[in-house]
């Protein structure tokens, strides 16, 4: 699990989004500060090999590049609030698809559409999913990942918030796949929402519900 450096100007950032009261403009303003400093926690994970190349001036620099193929896989639909900071960081990646949903009875989540590059299985993926809370639709879009292929420690969750019952049960399932996260909250509540919490991060970045976003 790699946390951001929890910083002044990061918890000030967090103050914004988390109250109830900020608009639903300002909640997708900070949120994408946050997301692009993951995105860039994220892809610092990645492995590099040496490029020397030569300055202006003459000079050559010692450098480095990517060494491997890289895709993302937004979980379909919190997780699409990340693609359009991660094509401003890296244009023209390959992004895939997961839409997985909890039945209203079970409570298990269910896979309803994948969509994939032919090739994800030689690549690192970023796995986008804001919110990990009880784990368990970020654990089946892990498998959707594993099942075509993908090695686990290939596996970058980009995440918003985690819970700590979270993290544990990702730990103990998947221990090779790597969580980046800016927060990680004190507790779930008797209904699944992580406390402090920011609400439902899907319906707040895109406004389709009254979760605490005013228009």
């Amino acid at each position: 699990m790699h946390l951001l450096p929890q910083t002044d100007q990061l918890r000030a950032i967090h103050t914004v989004i988390r109250d109830r009261d900020c608009t639903r403009e300002d909640f997708v303003f900070y949120s994408r500060r946050v997301i692009r400093l993951l995105l860039e926690a994220g892809m610092d994970l990645l492995p590099f090999t040496k490029k020397d190349v030569t300055t202006p001036v003459g000079a050559v620099y010692p450098g480095l590049e990517f060494a491997s193929k890289l895709c993302a896989v937004p979980v379909i639909r919190a997780g699409e609030s990340m693609e359009a900071e991660l094509r401003e960081v890296h244009p023209g990646i390959r992004i895939g698809k997961i839409l997985i949903q909890r039945d209203k009875q079970t409570k298990l989540p269910h896979l309803l559409y994948r969509h994939l590059p032919d090739d994800i299985a030689d690549r690192y993926v970023l796995l986008l999913e804001p919110m990990l809370a009880t784990a368990g639709s970020a654990l089946a879009a892990i498998d959707v990942l594993l099942d075509a292929g993908v090695a686990e420690d290939r596996v970058i969750m980009i995440n918003f918030l985690s819970s700590p019952e979270g993290l544990r049960r990702v730990a103990d399932a998947r221990p090779r796949v790597k969580i980046v996260t800016s927060a990680i909250e004190d507790r779930l509540n008797e209904h699944a929402f992580m406390v402090p919490g920011i609400g439902d991060f899907g319906d707040r970045f895109f406004g389709t519900t009254d979760s605490g976003a005013r228009e």
